[in-house]
């Protein structure tokens, strides 16, 4: 059994979240990034790592999808994260959508402008952010670049390769989903990504399902039952340098060392 970690999961939309966590642990992880995208999610997210201490650590976002509120929702919400900011190891999930659907909830400036206030966040408390690009790939770029935040991970990312060469040189992460196993552009990004810039998640509970078994809800112990392996035969390493690369790569990210996780 190898030691992996879950670097994105919505664990506040999860059904009999103890069960998950269950399987979770008894597959061999040792932390899950609980991910927030608004207020209420936070707010869970710091609950769920008090419930399950050493295990569960909170990362407070802001998702563009979740920006069809009041600016004073909106500013409700970036206060919150900055009250709660000590005990959070990422601000996230954050990030631009671009999809038509998104943009009609929240325009780009808005989206541009929260983004940007978030990451200001990130920066003066010294956090890493997990980073929401569809549609938008350049621009969350070259926004994350110019707030000069040290770390970023580029979630489920699926653009072009340009841009994820860009943001490799920068020092930023790319993490795999059990999308890898069967979607074109995650797969090529994959393949790509340097092992110094790799991490794993699940994006805990999305529904994968072409062209696989997962026709049902993902939990975090499919890092380990899916995405380990997955990756391992894709860019050709073992599954105990993969397990123990990307563990690596998201211990320091996170600076779960410092939290007794290892």
């Amino acid at each position: 059994m190898h030691k992996l970690i879950d670097t994105h999961a919505h664990l506040d939309e999860v059904d009999d979240l103890a069960s998950v966590i269950g399987r979770a642990q008894e597959s061999g992880l040792i932390a899950i990034i609980a991910v927030g995208v608004d207020y209420e999610s936070n707010s869970q997210a710091l609950e769920f790592a008090e419930k399950y201490k050493s295990f569960v650590f909170p990362a407070l976002g802001c998702h563009p999808q979740n920006l069809a509120e009041t600016s004073e929702g909106i500013e409700h919400n970036l206060q919150f994260i900055e009250n709660n900011i000590e005990n959070a190891v990422a601000i996230g999930e954050i990030g631009l959508d671009y999809h038509k659907r998104a943009k009609q909830r929240a325009s780009k400036d808005t989206q541009h402008k929260v983004l940007k206030d978030v990451l200001n966040i990130a920066m003066r408390f010294e956090k890493p952010v997990s980073v929401h690009s569809r549609y938008s790939w350049k621009d969350c770029l070259r926004i994350v670049r110019e707030s000069q935040v040290q770390k970023a991970v580029f979630h489920w990312y699926s653009g072009p390769m340009s841009v994820l060469s860009e943001l490799h040189s920068a020092g930023f992460f790319t993490s795999a989903t059990p999308a890898v196993q069967y979607g074109a552009e995650h797969t090529q990004a994959i393949r790509e990504t340097p092992w110094e810039n790799l991490m794993l998640e699940t994006d805990t509970p999305v529904v994968y399902h072409r062209g696989t078994d997962m026709a049902r809800p993902s939990e975090p112990a499919d890092v380990a039952n899916v995405i380990l392996e997955t990756v391992a035969k894709l860019k050709g390493g073992n599954l105990e340098f993969v397990a123990r690369k990307t563990t690596e790569n998201a211990l320091a990210f996170f600076d779960l060392s410092n939290r007794g996780v290892g």
